[in-house]
């Protein structure tokens, strides 16, 4: 049928604008969380330690992991086990994205209600946060070792790499949703409203000494900063729950979810990663106060740039 062929061209087209679009939102507002919190030092604090390991996953995610998903749309021929291979990258980042979000959940809890401030450097943050990459390439990569759908026997080296192809629906259910993602987030979830029910019930309590003042203030804050970051993690449930809600139908009731509603759940996940930076920046105060002086300071070697540029090629052109 030429029109359902030419309206699913426009659907791919459509798609892939659209990844683009957001793979250049994701690469700038990443890297710009990354500088800024680099150049602050504020990376030197264990819980911004770990979000700019997010933020590193989240850039990945717009230069490697789009342009990666639109080529296994069916539009690169490649062999099977190479095809496998750039499928499991994609859901590497994912789930590095994952165990970030935990690392993080657990540092707020320990912070709240452990007070563990004074023996966690932002070294034992990085350990965490490399701990998290190392951990997710084994998950990631276990379609690599077996749980993958079989090639055909056609004897052809090389076919169109698609990823629904290559990874079967019952990994992408039972071990990279309901064990990978929906455990994890259950867990933030648990952690998270203990540290809300903590702080609330200590900020009930009556001001009365300087020291308590203090220590009021200080969940104050906490809380804050939680308040911001759990923000952070129910956005990726949003943007990831209903691709891996339609992947259980299609497992469980084949060819019930269309090519498009497919299309916009990858769409939907993809975008979470471009959005985050947006979050810090209006919820996270440091993060805000970041963005600022690495915009001024980057302005003002733009204007010292400029101007002696110009003079040089003046000088050029009265030479001549």
């Amino acid at each position: 049928h030429p029109n359902s062929s030419s309206s699913m061209d426009m659907e791919k087209g459509n798609y892939t604008v659209i990844e683009v679009v957001i793979a250049v939102i994701c690469c700038l507002g990443n890297m710009l969380v990354i500088l800024a919190l680099w150049k602050t030092k504020s990376i030197q604090q264990p819980t911004f330690c770990l979000i700019v390991s997010l933020a590193v996953a989240d850039f990945m995610v717009g230069s490697v992991a789009i342009p990666l998903a639109v080529l296994v749309d069916g539009q690169v021929e490649t062999s099977f086990h190479v095809c496998l291979f750039i499928s499991c990258v994609i859901l590497l980042l994912t789930l590095v994205s994952v165990l970030c979000l935990m690392a993080i959940a657990v540092d707020r809890y320990l912070v709240a209600l452990h007070r563990y401030r004074r023996t966690v450097t932002w070294r034992h943050s990085y350990f965490v946060a490399a701990i998290c990459w190392l951990v997710a390439v084994p998950l990631s990569f276990t379609p690599l070792f077996g749980w993958h759908t079989d090639p055909p026997q056609s004897g052809i080296s090389t076919a169109l790499c698609r990823f629904v192809n290559v990874i079967p629906m019952s990994y992408l259910v039972y071990f990279n949703f309901i064990l990978c993602t929906l455990t994890p987030l259950l867990v933030m979830t648990v952690l998270y409203s203990h540290v809300f029910s903590y702080i609330r019930k200590n900020l009930r309590e009556k001001p009365g000494s300087n020291a308590k003042n203090q220590s009021q203030n200080y969940l104050r804050k906490e809380k804050q900063l939680a308040a911001s970051l759990f923000l952070v993690l129910a956005l990726f449930a949003v943007s990831w729950l209903p691709l891996h809600i339609m992947n259980c139908i299609e497992y469980f009731q084949p060819q019930s979810v269309t090519e498009v509603a497919f299309y916009a759940g990858i769409v939907l996940s993809h975008a979470n990663s471009a959005v985050n930076p947006i979050v810090y920046a209006f919820k996270i105060r440091k993060i805000r106060k970041a963005y600022l002086r690495f915009w001024k300071h980057f302005s003002f070697i733009l204007c010292q740039t400029i101007p002696s540029h110009q003079h040089s090629l003046k000088k050029n052109v009265q030479r001549r």
